[in-house]
């Protein structure tokens, strides 16, 4: 099995824009073989 964390910084002006643009990159990683599932966690 493998993990992978990404740590991303997105600065509070640009919290809409990444959102829109992660939903749909969600859609390109989904579709990747051996996709089992992904999730977003926000922390300050």
């Amino acid at each position: 099995m493998i993990l992978e964390v990404a740590i991303l910084n997105v600065l509070p002006s640009q919290k809409t824009e990444f959102e829109t643009a992660f939903a749909k990159a969600q859609t390109i990683i989904s579709a990747q073989k051996g996709y089992i599932s992904h999730e977003v966690r926000r922390c300050l």
